[in-house]
């Protein structure tokens, strides 16, 4: 995929779910290392990134929506700065998010050693023909604009962007990465994809980390990558973490990011996500039960979710204050998956 599909963007722009999570004690399950004492209320817990220098926080924060809905300046800054002083050290964009890397640059480029940087390439930007997107040199090309428009020397973090089995497999485009790696525009390097491509990233061990959808509409990696990527300690990023929130709708939803997680939904019956209790906004809640799913997964080191609005905050703080699913709880949501998964299920990019 080189493009954002229409989908997509209309997506992103209706998305008001999201943000970032204080984090609770005990979320460290399926860890080898713990954190060397529980993170008090008030605290962002810290996981380390598979094996590099990183300590991430359990929740990033991602930069998509506030490119694709334009978002004010104003409001970014508060809502960036406000996430810095609470602890959060992960921001996540895309050179294809629009204005997101300038967004982001001008409201906390300021306060560059306060956070890690993660950014995307392989997308054709600016109007610029799909054709050859994951040659070296456009990927090297695109990592310069990104710098440039980041306001930074290097990210901690380069991911190659939805990039096909096929074109990973050819080699070039990890090729790319690792030059920016060896020329220090980089500190590590990984790759933002799903289903058998995802795999094979774990597996070719090129690769410092993976970032792949994982929530309760979404369980494929759970079984197919997560347990490769964390014996070869990589760190893994969760994208979609809240399934696009697809329960809200009462009929198929008209835009078409949203469409494949409501139909799973209509299957998998979860009894959180259906009638009456959707209503719920507590953490026994659909996106309360998501977002604790999700990061619950042995290996999973962050979870990267968008928002432009920043009394989320607060309000993920709550749902999240909980803590971890109970194991029955967490069982019972993989049961209802193997059971019911059709074979075509797999990861959405």
């Amino acid at each position: 995929m080189h493009r954002l599909s229409p989908s997509r963007r209309h997506f992103l722009q209706l998305s008001a779910a999201g943000g970032a999570v204080l984090a609770v004690p005990g979320w460290a399950t399926g860890w080898a290392q713990q954190p060397s004492a529980p993170a008090a209320p008030s605290e962002l817990e810290r996981r380390p990134f598979g094996k590099t220098d990183m300590r991430v926080t359990v929740l990033g924060f991602g930069g998509a929506e506030i490119g694709f809905e334009q978002t004010e300046q104003s409001t970014i800054e508060t809502l960036l700065n406000t996430a810095l002083d609470a602890g959060l050290n992960v921001v996540d964009t895309a050179e294809c998010y629009r204005d997101s890397e300038v967004q982001i640059a001008s409201a906390i480029g300021h306060r560059r050693k306060d956070f890690y940087l993660f950014t995307k390439c392989g997308h054709a930007v600016d109007g610029a023909s799909a054709d050859g997107a994951w040659t070296k040199g456009r990927l090297l090309a695109s990592l310069e604009r990104s710098l440039k428009r980041l306001k930074t020397d290097a990210v901690d973090l380069l991911q190659l962007h939805s990039c096909s089995l096929e074109e990973l497999q050819k080699g070039e485009a990890i090729e790319a990465l690792e030059e920016a790696k060896r020329a220090g525009k980089t500190r590590y390097i990984g790759y933002s994809g799903d289903s058998k491509a995802a795999r094979y990233a774990v597996e070719c061990g090129r690769f410092d980390a993976l970032q792949t959808s994982i929530n309760f509409c979404d369980q494929e990696c759970i079984e197919l990558v997560l347990p490769l990527a964390k014996e070869k300690q990589m760190g893994v990023i969760a994208k979609r973490p809240i399934a696009n929130a697809a329960w809200r709708y009462d009929q198929s939803p008209t835009n078409g990011y949203h469409v494949e997680y409501w139909n799973r939904l209509q299957v998998l019956k979860y009894e959180f996500a259906l009638g009456e209790a959707r209503a719920n906004q507590g953490p026994d809640g659909a996106a309360g039960i998501a977002m604790r799913f999700t990061a619950m997964q042995p290996g999973v080191s962050v979870l990267i979710v968008g928002t432009t609005k920043p009394e989320r905050w607060k309000q993920n703080a709550e749902l999240l204050r909980a803590g971890p699913l109970s194991a029955e709880f967490e069982r019972s949501i993989r049961a209802r998956w193997k059971a019911a998964a059709k074979p075509d299920w797999t990861g959405q990019t």
